[in-house]
């Protein structure tokens, strides 16, 4: 029996062009600004240190900002630049930028379960302010009230079974109680050697009936006995 639903956000409930096409060309193009503007701010601040202590030696700001650019360039996960980035976000969602994408048949379905009693989840590279930010400005309203919590890589990496061993203690279930939705299959694979059950979203290309994680195109084709 499912009793917990853990999602990822990229190409699962959310499109890759969203966050590849948006909201990382908007982190890059205003990265500087931001920077420059709130340095001062003792939680900026702090990030920027992270970013020092990252790699190892004393940063001024402006290299700090080059090594977040150099980061963003090379898609890596690295805590400081991802809390960063959900702050430079946060500015454009409230200025109405760009609204946050879902899918219609994540929005329904996840509206569903919730109703059901599931408890929702979230697990992204993203922070968990962006987490936050993109399912609060959505085209469907606020999303937020139906998640139950956020995970981030502050718990682990995404492809590493313990980080989903932690989240089953975090929220007190046995890891087999889980449904865990991703379009990855090096994460879908940690998540199943953690004990979790596992659904592979295929929103582009085949579905392959013999993949080592069930496919689906949407959440509409996920089939579990929720209890």
């Amino acid at each position: 029996m499912i009793e917990v639903v853990l999602t990822d956000i990229e190409g699962t409930t959310s499109s890759l062009s969203f966050v590849k096409d948006v909201l990382f060309p908007y982190a890059r193009q205003h990265m500087a600004a931001f920077v420059q503007a709130h340095a001062d701010e003792a939680a900026v601040r702090c990030l920027l240190d992270d970013v020092a202590a990252a790699v190892g030696r004393p940063l001024s700001d402006g290299d700090a900002v080059e090594q977040l650019l150099r980061w963003i360039d090379e898609d890596r996960k690295i805590t400081p630049l991802k809390a960063l980035q959900g702050l430079i976000w946060e500015d454009g969602y409230r200025r109405g930028d760009f609204t946050g994408h879902v899918y219609e048949d994540a929005v329904r379905r996840l509206r569903e379960w919730h109703g059901r009693g599931v408890r929702l989840y979230v697990f992204s590279s993203g922070s968990v302010h962006a987490q936050k930010l993109l399912f609060g400005h959505t085209a469907y309203g606020d999303l937020t009230p139906l998640f139950s919590g956020y995970f981030d890589t502050n718990v682990g990496a995404k492809q590493d079974a313990e980080s989903y061993r932690c989240i089953a203690k975090s929220i007190a279930v046995p890891p087999q109680s889980v449904l865990f939705l991703s379009d990855i299959r090096g994460e879908l694979d940690a998540a199943q050697a953690a004990g979790m059950a596992t659904a592979w979203l295929v929103r582009d290309g085949d579905v392959d009936p013999a993949a080592a994680h069930s496919q689906v195109r949407d959440f509409d084709g996920i089939a579990c006995e929720f209890g």
